[in-house]
Parts: C-alpha cells; sequence; structure tokens
C-alpha cells in the first residue's frame, strides 16, 4: 500500500480521538542538527491559546485492533480498510511534514496490534527514531494502551511530552456491555503509573537538573457521551475524581456518533449541546472551586439545555445575591455570572485604589449582560429583575443558540466523515434495548 492511502486510512480513522490540544511543554532544540520545538502555549490541532491556528499530525499507527469495542470504527468485527505504518516510515513522514511547515507536532495512537506490549513497543520504536536519529524535538502526545507494562509506559513517557489513556465509557456497567474485552482497572492503572512517575521525575529533577523529564505536559483522558444512559452528574462525578485522584490535566468529552449499526448503541447522534455543557460544567470545577453536587442534584442530573450551568446554578440561589463587588472576596465574586477568573482578579486589584461603580466593571472585563442582574455597586443596582424574579430565566436562556446550523439544508447520514457537521437536539432518541437494563444514577462509576 501506497504511503498516501496509509495516511488517508491512518489520519481519517484517529480524527475520532479529541483528547489533545495546548501542549503546555517545552522542548527547546537539543543540539546541533536537531529540528522542532514545543511551547506551553503552543501546539495543538485547532487554535493555541495565543489565537494562532496550528497544526498537529493526529494518525494511528495501524487501525488493525484486536479489540471489538461497540463504539470504535476500529474493531475488529468493522469492514473498515486496514493499513500499517512502519515507525521509520511514520517517523519519517513526520518529519517531513515538519521541515514543510505543515504540522508543529504529533499526536500518536493506534489499535492494539497483536497485545498492548507489542502496540507499546512499536511507538517507542518510532519515537526513537523520531528523537534520536531525526533529532526532533516538537510536541508529541501519545496514546497509552490499556493493559500495557509499566516499564513500557515509563520508556514512552521519557520521550512524549504529554500521555493520555482514553477512560471511554463513564461507568463499570456500559463498560461491560460495549468494550467487555476492557477491564476497568486496565485503564485506571496506567493513570496511576503515571501520575506516580511524575512525582518520582519531579523528585529527581530537583536533584539533578540534567534528569530527563518524564511527561512534563502530563496527562489527559476523554470519554463518549451519549452513547450509555450515563447522567450528566455521573459523568461530572467521575470527571471530578480523575483530577483529584490521577492529577488528570484535562478530561476531554466526545458527543458519540454512530459510525456503525450496533443492538447496544443508539441510533442517531448524541446532541453536541450536551457536549458543550459539560465542558462548560468541567471549566468550573478547575477553575471556579464548582463541584458537581452543587451544579446537580440526584433529583435533576442533567444539566441545563437553555443555560449556561453558572446562569443555571445562580438561578436556584437567589439568596447568594446581589454581590457588592466592592466588598465581596474573590471566591464570591468567581460565582457571578459574566464574571471569569481574569476579571475577578482586576475587580480585586482596581478595587483597592478606588470604589468601583457599575460601569467600571465592563472596562475590567465583565460580561455585563449576564453580570448586572447578580452584582451592586456603591449600593446601586441597574438591572431590571432581581436575582429571584421568574422572568429572569427566560432573559438569560441561550434559546437563540439552542442548535448549530448544518452546512446542508438537511442534516446529512450518520457517517465516520460527518462527525463535525453534528447538528444538536435536545430529543432524548429511545434506548437500545441492551441498554435499558443500565443504571443511570452513575453508582457504578470507574472511579
Amino acid at each position: 500500500m501506497e504511503l498516501n492511502q496509509k495516511l488517508q486510512i491512518l489520519g481519517g480513522a484517529a480524527k475520532f480521538d479529541v483528547s489533545c490540544a495546548s501542549s503546555g511543554s517545552t522542548r527547546r532544540p537539543g543540539g546541533k542538527g536537531s529540528i522542532g520545538s514545543a511551547f506551553s502555549a503552543g501546539i495543538c490541532h485547532t487554535w493555541s491559546a495565543d489565537g494562532r491556528c496550528v497544526s498537529l499530525l493526529k494518525v494511528l499507527l495501524s487501525n488493525d485492533c484486536v479489540y471489538d469495542c461497540a463504539y470504535c470504527p476500529n474493531r475488529r468485527s468493522s469492514d473498515a480498510p486496514r493499513a500499517s505504518f512502519e515507525p521509520r516510515e511514520l517517523a519519517t513522514l513526520a518529519v517531513e511534514f515538519y521541515r514543510r511547515n505543515y504540522i508543529e507536532g504529533l499526536f500518536l495512537s493506534s489499535g492494539v496490534i497483536g497485545t498492548p506490549d507489542r502496540t507499546m513497543e512499536l511507538f517507542i520504536s518510532t519515537l526513537e527514531i523520531l528523537r534520536g536519529e531525526l533529532k526532533f524535538c516538537g510536541y508529541v502526545h501519545v496514546k497509552l494502551i490499556p493493559g500495557a507494562s509499566q516499564a513500557l509506559i515509563e520508556k514512552v513517557g521519557l520521550l512524549a511530552d504529554r500521555l493520555s489513556v482514553n477512560i471511554e465509557l463513564p461507568s463499570r456497567a456500559s463498560l461491560r456491555l460495549l468494550a467487555p474485552q476492557k477491564a476497568p482497572e486496565g485503564i485506571l492503572s496506567p493513570m496511576e503509573h503515571v501520575k506516580l512517575l511524575q512525582r518520582q521525575n519531579g523528585a529527581e529533577r530537583e536533584r539533578f537538573r540534567s534528569a530527563p523529564r518524564f511527561a512534563p505536559a502530563g496527562q489527559t483522558t476523554q470519554m463518549i457521551v451519549g452513547a450509555t444512559p450515563d447522567t450528566d452528574l455521573a459523568i461530572l462525578k467521575l470527571s471530578e475524581g480523575l483530577y483529584k485522584r490521577y492529577s488528570m490535566r484535562r478530561v476531554y468529552f466526545s458527543a458519540f456518533v454512530p459510525v456503525a449499526a450496533h443492538p447496544a448503541l443508539p441510533a442517531v447522534r448524541a446532541p453536541l449541546l450536551r457536549e458543550h455543557r459539560l465542558y462548560q460544567a468541567d471549566w468550573l470545577m478547575r477553575f471556579y472551586s464548582f463541584s458537581p453536587d452543587e451544579l446537580l442534584s440526584e433529583d435533576a442530573p442533567g444539566l441545563d439545555q437553555e443555560l449556561d450551568p453558572k446562569c443555571a446554578w445562580a438561578l436556584r440561589h437567589p439568596e447568594f445575591f446581589p454581590v457588592d463587588v466592592n466588598t465581596a472576596d474573590y471566591n464570591a465574586l468567581l460565582r457571578v455570572p459574566g464574571v471569569g477568573v481574569m476579571s475577578a482578579r482586576r475587580i480585586v486589584a482596581a478595587r483597592r485604589s478606588k470604589r468601583l461603580e457599575l460601569p467600571d466593571l465592563k472596562k475590567l472585563g465583565a460580561v455585563m449582560k449576564r453580570a448586572r442582574f447578580f452584582v451592586t455597586a456603591k449600593g446601586a443596582f441597574s438591572a431590571p429583575y432581581e436575582p429571584s424574579n421568574p422572568l429572569l430565566r427566560g432573559v438569560l436562556a441561550e434559546s437563540g443558540q439552542m442548535e448549530q446550523l448544518s452546512m446542508f439544508a438537511e442534516a446529512p447520514p450518520a457517517l465516520p466523515g460527518a462527525g463535525f457537521l453534528l447538528e444538536s437536539s435536545t430529543h432524548a432518541a429511545p434506548l437500545p434495548a441492551a441498554q435499558r437494563m443500565l443504571p443511570a444514577s452513575g453508582g457504578d462509576l470507574l472511579i
């Protein structure tokens, strides 16, 4: 098979994995003849933190997998065309793409080729050629294979900038139904080992600054949303556990796309709006000190489709508002819709020199379209509705943004290539019979 054919097959097969973004690491050229570099603000597959559009070669080493996970387009029983790169072939391709300014880094994943250890050995061979012989110092993100040995994980972590292993599904019951060949322990064990190796590496580098760095950009993971009846509350509790237990840099959510028919899977795509709300809630947990139990409850385990999670929380807690911007502490300011981390810091800094008025908040970065309903300044309140007024929900609702527009007059069929043209919908499709026995409460979470 020609190289272009392999690239077309294996590049297309990798597009469903979303667990990569800004690099989070710095790697400078290592000496004469080396090429490439990675910067913590920079490498990603769409846009960097500073607004630049950059590119990442996102590819599988092979899509010939021994597993038969129901949701995966590369599963063993799929009739998809198969291809595999040789380690030198892929390493050379990445460097040639870099020299032509096509890419700035590499995201490397694979189906399980024979055994997890065999797949990891091929990863290591590829990276040793890339880092050693070809002297590539750019960003590299490697997807770990569940079940691989700890020695191989350690070896690949010294060659890559970021590691990740997909948790795939939120609960043990869902994993047993859709990916029976995968065990939760096989997924969680690499996460635990990466965390321990990072701590050991940090202690070693404190003593010896020349010690090699182990996965300096940390680890991430991804879970599929909408393939199983797991609730938003269960998903967010699992995410919280991953951040606390495994020092996860980021948990990514991927709205389910039906790439092939399977009796245990829904026949329709999961709403992109649900994925979007989960990202918003995840952001509140990571940077705003919210907990899953504050955002949702067992009685209402799904995120509001019309309101962003912060506005929804604020409307449920009118007793917390209005907040006086001249006296409230930083954490209280973070609870105000329309006030972000940067604007809260600016407010705290600015009020040291003057008493703020409501017009000052916009200059400090607050989004007054929302914030004006929840703040006062010098006793002044300028909004037409107080936080307790039931009419406020209609004002804050994002009804005009409920659907993501398609490029086509009619929705395209559910094909593997249609993943970025999904239309969001608030209508839940009937669950397959195989899923109706699964718990939806999240009591069977992976951790």
